[in-house]
Parts: C-alpha cells; sequence; structure tokens
C-alpha cells in the first residue's frame, strides 16, 4: 500500500489536486504548502513525500471521499444584460462628448 501525499485546502478542507493553483470549491489562492499536523509551510515540491519537518503523510488514498457537486450556473436575469447595454452606452455617449471639445 502506497501513501502519496494529498493535498488539502486550509481554507475549506476540499481535497485539491497537487498542481492546482487555488481551490475548486471556494477559490482560495494557494501561495504554499501547510503541514495540518506541524504547521510546517513550504512549496509544494517540499512535500512529495509527506511532510519533511514531521513526516505526516495523509491517509490511504483508499479513503472515502466525499463526492463534490457542481451546480451549473444558471442564466442571468434580464436586468443584468440590460444594465450591461445601458452602461456601455453611457460610456460610449461620455467618450464621443469628451473627443467633440
Amino acid at each position: 500500500m502506497s501513501k502519496k501525499p494529498r493535498f488539502f485546502c486550509d481554507n475549506c478542507n476540499t481535497e485539491v489536486d497537487r498542481n492546482a493553483n487555488a481551490c475548486p470549491k471556494c477559490g482560495k489562492f494557494f501561495a504554499s504548502v501547510r503541514c495540518p499536523k506541524c504547521g510546517f509551510s513550504a512549496d509544494d515540491n517540499s512535500f512529495l513525500n509527506g511532510c519533511p519537518a514531521c513526516g505526516y503523510s495523509a491517509p490511504p488514498t483508499g479513503a472515502a471521499r466525499p463526492e463534490v457537486k457542481m451546480i451549473p450556473a444558471g442564466k442571468l436575469p434580464i436586468w443584468v444584460y440590460v444594465l450591461s447595454v445601458v452602461a456601455f452606452v453611457v460610456a460610449i455617449v461620455v467618450l464621443f462628448i469628451k473627443v467633440a471639445r
């Protein structure tokens, strides 16, 4: 049984890919990796074989992992589209007025 290090977001505890730059669930950006046992922080390459400070390695990969359900984004309300068009038109009119002076 091989113990591979597993990576988790320290904001929401979601398991993330080793190469992830941000958490897919909460969006937190990862600048370094922190050991959950001793708190040692370093870049992800330092943790290839577990924590270099205390040797901690997460449980085997056979442990149950909750399924993450992705909720698709629906259509935006019509007022968002209308407001965007109005803002664009106002910006163009203001630009033309400044250029005309």
